[in-house]
């Protein structure tokens, strides 16, 4: 548990790294196309999408708007499926010409041994990869009775190639939660070494599956998982930075919360909407790469971004944590933004009050 000393400490950084907003993340939603039909999907991609993809010429026009990025800056290829595309090896090519570092994140289906060895050269970078459980409950939530195999070999193909910062994300759900130690045990054997958690957003195809959200006994008993596993030195486990967690804090993750959208992350969405991440509802977007200039964007507005004050209302507006929670991950305001969708810190002390309740 952070101590009060730490608290004010991260405060004060989260202020400072708001006021200088430097940009060190920006996501390229370069497709809206995707070769899998999942339950979870909260931007509903489909192999129909109807937008078409981004020009690369587009984009580039966008990011030469950025005269001296940071010296971490990368971007990343994001989508739907980027792999869809055709030309991401001239993608990666034409962003390491400008000086700058590129990742990408992929369901797998498409990462096969050519394809690795074209993006290596391309000058690829970090990649994340999505595995949603064990190969039944893996194949149920994507939606497909082969994406189990064809994420297994992309996962050997990534780890065996030392340039590549290479991670695993996975979404917990019902179906899977049983098997965490079996995923966990899956990922060492296969020799990875990061390992990030999700739980679903209730957007999108997962607002009406009650099988994709998590019980708060479930989220608690997750919180735990995490929290042990940390201890092993082969991989490296944490919680993503989704929402604010109250006492789990310096058990899941190396660094307090912190939202980063809008102050380190921005992102250029399929039709031009200059935003942070992609997950973010869409009507907070800033502007338009078609009519405004991106940096001049990033850099004058963002203010919903930046001054978080307008999420103290609904359960957040008298909650003890907010000064360190500021209203939880910013892709959890959707439709009225009257109320935040979930509050990882509510679900944790609802147990607790439980806990208290059996014990009297």
């Amino acid at each position: 548990m952070f101590s009060s000393i730490k608290k004010l400490a991260f405060r004060k950084f989260r202020m400072s790294e708001t006021q200088l907003h430097d940009l060190n993340y920006l996501f390229w939603e370069c497709t809206t196309r995707c070769n899998l039909n999942c339950l979870h999907c909260g931007s509903d991609c489909s192999k129909d999408s109807v937008n078409h993809d981004m020009p690369i010429e587009n984009f580039l026009q966008a990011l030469d708007t950025i005269k001296s990025p940071s010296e971490n800056f990368t971007i990343v290829l994001t989508g739907g499926e980027p792999l869809l595309r055709k030309d991401m090896e001239l993608c990666g090519r034409e962003i390491r010409k400008r000086g700058m570092k590129w990742s990408m994140v992929s369901n797998g289906h498409l990462y096969d041994k050519q394809r690795h060895i074209s993006l290596l050269n391309a000058g690829l970078g970090a990649l994340t990869i999505s595995l949603d459980g064990l190969e039944k409950s893996h194949n149920w939530l994507r939606n497909s009775k082969t994406s189990f195999s064809k994420v297994d070999n992309a996962i050997g193909l990534a780890v065996s190639s030392s340039r590549i910062n290479f991670d695993v994300v996975t979404c917990v759900n019902m179906r899977n939660f049983h098997e965490l130690i079996d995923i966990r045990d899956y990922l060492i054997k296969k020799r990875v070494k990061a390992w990030r958690l999700f739980t679903i957003v209730p957007i999108g195809r997962a607002k009406s599956n009650p099988e994709l959200l998590l019980s708060d006994n479930q989220f608690k008993e997750l919180m735990d998982f995490i929290s042990d596993s940390r201890k092993y030195s082969t991989i490296d486990i944490k919680f993503s930075c989704e929402g604010f967690v109250g006492n789990y804090e310096s058990k899941v993750r190396d660094t307090y919360f912190f939202c980063r959208a809008g102050i380190n992350i921005g992102s250029i969405l399929i039709d031009g909407s200059i935003s942070a991440c992609p997950n973010i509802d869409r009507t907070f977007a800033q502007g338009n790469i078609y009519k405004d200039n991106f940096y001049k964007i990033w850099q004058t507005k963002y203010e919903s971004f930046r001054d978080r004050s307008w999420t103290k209302i609904g359960m957040c507006a008298d909650c003890s944590d907010y000064k360190d929670c500021q209203g939880n991950g910013f892709h959890y305001w959707h439709g009225d933004k009257k109320n935040v969708l979930v509050c990882h810190n509510k679900k944790l002390k609802v147990h607790l009050d439980i806990i208290e309740i059996n014990k009297e």
